[in-house]
């Protein structure tokens, strides 16, 4: 019998807002932008987002662009700066609850997220999670270049990157013996791929979606 995994999507479901987003108004409180362009850019991609027509190469450039002459230590120290002050009170008490959960359960732990990895990796280092699936960014001598490495880890993308990890672990966990935990329309691929699909907090479009197939429906947030 191959080892359960449990997904959890990031944005809007482990956490109470979108860290992608979240980034932008950090690198605004700081300074580090000019407020009025870059909130305006930031809040249209991710109104792109959740309609499902983010140009997700567009949004990475977007979001690494600031720090792209930033050294190795200068970004750590700015995302240590925005873990502690935008997203540590971002994550839900409940999701710490439901990700140890299926850890004490034996379950494969995997945070899958359309979201880059710049950004995302200390969240799932915080969450104590097993793996972290994301959009991975190109790295160049030791500076961000703005794009992405490999596929993006959004819409069909999330299932193949998941097929790729799952080929590397050499078939000890399956898709077919997993539970997925998302919020977003976007994710409806990989949601009709895993044996036990649920939705949490969705948006109008993934509810009427689990309403119609009988998909559970949970909120994180009470």
């Amino acid at each position: 019998m191959s080892q359960r995994i449990a997904l959890f999507d990031l944005d809007n479901t482990l956490l109470k807002g979108d860290s992608d987003h979240a980034w932008g108004e950090f690198l605004i409180n700081r300074g580090l932008v000019d407020a009025k362009t870059h909130r305006t850019k930031n809040d249209q991609f991710y109104k792109d987002y959740l309609t499902g027509n983010l140009d997700i190469h567009a949004y990475v450039a977007f979001t690494l662009g600031p720090i792209l002459n930033y050294t190795c230590k200068k970004r750590n120290i700015l995302r240590a700066d925005f873990m502690e002050h935008s997203i540590n009170s971002m994550i839900l008490h409940n999701a710490r609850k439901l990700i140890n959960k299926h850890r004490c359960a034996g379950d494969l732990c995997i945070i899958i997220t359309a979201t880059n990895s710049f950004i995302t990796a200390p969240i799932s280092e915080e969450l104590k999670v097993d793996n972290l699936i994301a959009t991975e960014v190109e790295v160049n001598n030791g500076y961000l270049t703005g794009k992405i490495s490999g596929t993006p880890c959004y819409q069909r993308g999330k299932l193949e990157k998941l097929k790729q990890l799952l080929t590397i672990k050499a078939n000890h966990a399956s898709i077919k013996n997993s539970v997925f935990y998302s919020d977003s329309i976007n994710d409806l691929t990989l949601l009709e791929e895993v044996n036990e699909p649920i939705a949490v907090d969705p948006d109008k479009k993934l509810l009427q979606i689990s309403l119609e197939r009988n998909w559970q429906v949970l909120s994180l947030r009470e």
